[in-house]
C-alpha cells in the first residue's frame, strides 16, 4: 500500500493531540474547544480528500518541467537531499507569505488561521485550495533539476514540522529560536493584533522571516483568528467565505483595474469610493469574546461518539482509497463530505440536523453492509458498527420527537 509520509504519520499527529489534552488537563490550562476542534480536524480530512485529487496535477506540472525543462540533473543523496530541504522551505516561506499578503491567494490559506483557539488540532486545519495558489511557487526547483520523489518527500518533512509548533503548552526555547521555526514564533504568525499580522511566514527556519523583514518577537500572548471570523463551525463553508466576500466586492467596482487591485492586493483592500482598504483594529482583550455556542451535555457527548465513528471510517477510507475504483473513491468522498457537514450542523444546534443526522447512520449502515459484502471488513466490525448506529438511530428519534422537529 502506498502512502505518503502525512498519512502514515496521521496517529501520531492524534496521539500528540491526546497528549497535550492531558497535559494541559494536568496543568490546568485548557485550549480546546470541542466544536473548535472537530472543525479543524474537519478542514483537514476535507483537505486530505481534496488532495488525493489535486495533488497528482500539481505534482504531475512538477514532473512535466523536470522532464521537459531542467537545466541540469542533480544527483540524489544526502547532501543535496539537505540542499532541496532547505530550498523547499524557501519557496514555502514565499508561497506562505504571498497566501497573506494577496487577497486571492488569501482564500486558499485563511482557513488555517480561522480558528479562535490555539492547539495541535489547529495544524490539522488546512485549506482545501492552497495547492492551486502555492504549487507553481516551487517549479524552479524543478527547473534546477531536483528529482520530483525528493521534492515530495521534502515537502512532506517540512509539512511534518510544522505540526508540532501549533501549541501554547511549549514556551521559549532559547537558543533554538536562533534558526528555527518553534511554537512562541508561530503564535505570533497566528495572532491578529495589528504588530503580529504577516509576520513569521517561515515553515521550518525562521531565518527567512529574519532576513526578508517579517519577523516579530512573542511578546504578550496572541489573540487567534482572524480580523472578521466566520463565526461557524461548518468546514465547508469555511474554505468558501472568503471567496464569497471577495464576490460581494468585485461586484460594487467600477472598473476592472479596481477588480484587479481587490484580487491582487493585500486582503482588505477596497477602493476609496467603496470606503477604502479595511484596517486591523487594536484587540481589547477585556472585551474580547471568541465564537461559541453552547451545547447540552449529552448533544456534545451524542456530537463527540458520532465524529470519532467518522474518524474511523475517514481512516478506514484513506487507508483503502487508492484500491477503490473512480466511481467508489468520489461516492465515498462525498459520503465523507456528507457526514462532516452534518456533525458541524449538530455543533451549531440545528435542530433539523436531527434529521440530517438520521439520516447519515442510516447510509452508514447500509455503506457497513456493502463493505462486509465485500469482505472489506469483516462480520464482527459489521455488528459493532450496526449497534452503535442503531442506538444513535433511537437517540435521534427521541430528540426529533422531544424537539418537535
Amino acid at each position: 500500500m502506498d502512502m505518503g509520509p502525512i498519512i502514515l504519520a496521521i496517529p501520531v499527529f492524534f496521539g500528540l493531540i491526546v497528549i497535550e489534552l492531558l497535559f494541559q488537563h494536568w496543568k490546568k490550562d485548557n485550549h480546546y474547544r470541542l466544536s473548535d476542534a472537530i472543525t479543524n480536524i474537519s478542514c483537514g480530512i476535507i483537505q486530505q480528500l481534496s488532495g488525493f485529487f489535486l495533488t497528482i496535477v500539481s505534482v504531475g506540472v512538477y514532473v512535466f518541467i523536470y522532464e521537459y525543462l531542467r537545466i541540469w540533473t542533480i544527483s540524489n543523496n544526502w547532501w543535496t537531499f539537505l540542499i532541496l530541504f532547505i530550498l523547499v522551505d524557501l519557496c514555502y516561506y514565499w508561497a506562505h507569505r504571498k497566501s497573506h499578503e494577496v487577497s486571492l491567494f488569501w482564500g486558499g490559506h485563511v482557513v488555517h488561521h480561522q480558528s479562535e483557539d490555539y492547539n495541535l488540532s489547529v495544524a490539522l486545519r488546512q485549506s482545501s485550495f492552497q495547492i492551486f495558489f502555492t504549487f507553481f511557487f516551487y517549479f524552479p526547483l524543478a527547473v534546477i533539476g531536483f528529482d520530483p520523489k525528493y521534492f515530495v518527500l521534502a515537502n512532506a518533512f517540512g509539512t511534518l514540522y510544522q505540526f508540532w509548533i501549533h501549541t501554547e503548552s511549549i514556551d521559549k526555547m532559547g537558543w533554538f529560536e536562533i534558526l528555527f521555526n518553534t511554537p512562541s514564533h508561530h503564535r505570533v504568525h497566528h495572532g491578529k493584533n495589528p504588530k503580529y499580522i504577516d509576520k513569521n511566514h517561515a515553515g521550518v527556519f525562521i531565518i527567512w522571516d529574519k532576513l526578508f523583514g517579517t519577523f516579530q518577537e512573542e511578546e504578550e500572548r496572541p489573540t487567534y483568528g482572524i480580523t472578521i471570523p466566520i463565526n461557524s463551525w461548518d468546514p465547508i463553508w469555511a474554505n468558501f467565505a472568503h471567496f464569497k466576500s471577495l464576490a460581494k466586492i468585485l461586484v460594487k467596482v467600477k472598473s476592472p483595474l479596481d477588480g484587479l487591485k481587490v484580487l491582487f492586493n493585500k486582503p482588505g483592500w477596497m477602493p476609496d469610493y467603496m470606503g477604502g482598504p479595511i484596517l486591523p483594529s487594536k484587540i481589547d482583550r477585556a472585551s474580547y469574546k471568541k465564537y461559541n455556542l453552547p451545547l447540552s451535555l449529552h448533544l456534545s457527548i451524542y456530537a463527540l461518539i458520532q465524529y470519532l465513528f467518522i474518524l474511523a471510517y475517514t481512516a478506514f477510507f484513506m487507508m483503502q482509497f487508492k484500491g477503490f475504483n473512480s466511481h467508489v473513491q468520489m461516492a465515498g468522498s462525498l459520503f465523507l463530505l456528507f457526514s462532516i457537514w452534518s456533525c458541524s450542523k449538530l455543533l451549531q444546534d440545528k435542530k433539523w440536523a436531527f434529521k440530517i443526522d438520521a439520516i447519515r447512520c442510516f447510509m452508514s449502515i447500509c455503506i457497513a453492509y456493502w463493505f462486509m459484502e465485500l469482505t472489506i471488513i469483516t462480520s464482527l466490525a459489521f455488528y459493532i458498527v450496526l449497534a452503535i448506529l442503531l442506538s444513535s438511530l433511537l437517540y435521534l428519534i427521541i430528540l426529533i420527537r422531544t424537539n418537535g422537529t
